[in-house]
């Protein structure tokens, strides 16, 4: 006797279903990720190195708004005639390079986006090392900056890297939009010329230093604390221990020097400042800045650059550090607090 086959239930088959459904979404998630690891791996490799540096020609991109804008408002008999203008112009420059003359200058123009701990100095001086090898004497530099001050060490090393380029010869240009304050003016009076926004927050020329201290709430629940330290100074003022007078002598004494160093760098590089005015912690906005010549122009970066484009060749370079997640994390937390800081309040001083 032969016994037919039983039919599978309608729910039964639609579980079934659903299982080797979810099966084969899990293997090809798996296999996503596996080449996304992959991707990865590769991108990063290929980004070690030049690679990273990025060029991008300021002239051809005004060109292009130029162009776009253009086509919205001439006829087209009109923006004919200037595409003809420009290809005039182009022509008549390499037949100019072919007989000898010589190249048209060329402007380089770096960012520098401050934090507190002046985490982009390491791509500055990658930058600036790029530069330094192929400009020629009459090229120039212009550094667009915003920095409302952060670590002395950063933004010395910072500071530094700037000199590089003043060493070579070539003219540095500071431009600041939004603001350069303690150590972020630090870094704008290295340059030859310092341009600012008429309410751009510029100065800031002090120190601060700041710590809270739980000593009494670790008295109050019973808890000790002990710290050890060889060298009457190691240590001076501290977070849980108890404080003495000493050590915030000590303290305020070694801000003091700090202050010195820093009116002593400004006066280096802008001797025609009167440091008893200007050295005191306060900030002034562009116009004021320029009356106490803190700053040579009231202009934006935006014009200036728009000038230069006439005469120059003009070449943006960034190099692009690859961050950890917490470096981005402590960046962003860092950038809120300066943000949440600047409108009302005074920028913060070097640390």
């Amino acid at each position: 006797m032969v016994i037919p086959p039983r039919e599978l239930p309608v729910h039964q088959f639609l579980l079934d279903y659903s299982l080797f459904f979810a099966k084969t979404l899990t293997w090809m998630a798996a296999l996503i990720a596996v080449i996304v690891v992959i991707a990865g791996v590769v991108r990063s490799a290929r980004q070690e190195g030049i690679e990273r540096l990025e060029v991008k020609n300021i002239n051809q991109r005004l060109r292009r708004l130029a162009d776009i804008l253009n086509h919205e408002m001439l006829g087209a008999e009109q923006l004919k005639q200037g595409h003809k203008r420009l290809k005039r112009e182009d022509k008549a420059q390499d037949k100019a390079l072919k007989r000898g003359a010589a190249a048209r200058p060329r402007l380089f123009v770096l960012d520098f986006m401050g934090d507190l701990e002046a985490s982009r100095v390491g791509a500055l001086r990658e930058e600036i090392s790029a530069l330094l090898q192929v400009a020629q004497p009459q090229d120039e530099v212009l550094l667009r900056l915003e920095s409302a001050g952060g670590v002395v060490h950063g933004y010395g090393l910072a500071a530094s890297q700037l000199r590089r380029i003043r060493d070579r010869g070539l003219r540095l240009t500071a431009a600041v939009d939004k603001v350069a304050a303690s150590g972020g003016y630090l870094m704008a009076c290295v340059a030859n010329h310092l341009t600012a926004a008429p309410f751009a927050i510029v100065g800031s020329i002090g120190v601060v230093g700041q710590l809270p201290n739980f000593n009494r709430l670790l008295r109050e629940n019973k808890i000790d604390y002990e710290l050890h330290t060889a060298g009457e100074y190691k240590r001076t003022l501290t977070m849980f221990g108890e404080n003495s007078d000493a050590a915030r002598n000590k303290f305020r004494e070694e801000l003091d020097e700090t202050h010195t160093l820093f009116k002593s760098f400004v006066a280096g590089n802008r001797p025609q400042l009167s440091l008893q005015r200007v050295a005191t912690g306060e900030h002034w906005y562009g116009t004021q800045a320029l009356e106490l010549q803190l700053i040579d122009e009231v202009r934006t970066s935006d014009d200036w650059l728009l000038e230069k484009i006439k005469t120059f060749d003009v070449y943006e370079l960034h190099y692009r550090q690859r961050r950890s997640l917490r470096e981005q994390l402590m960046g962003g937390l860092a950038r809120l607090s300066q943000q949440a800081a600047l409108p009302w309040r005074r920028p913060g001083g070097m640390t």
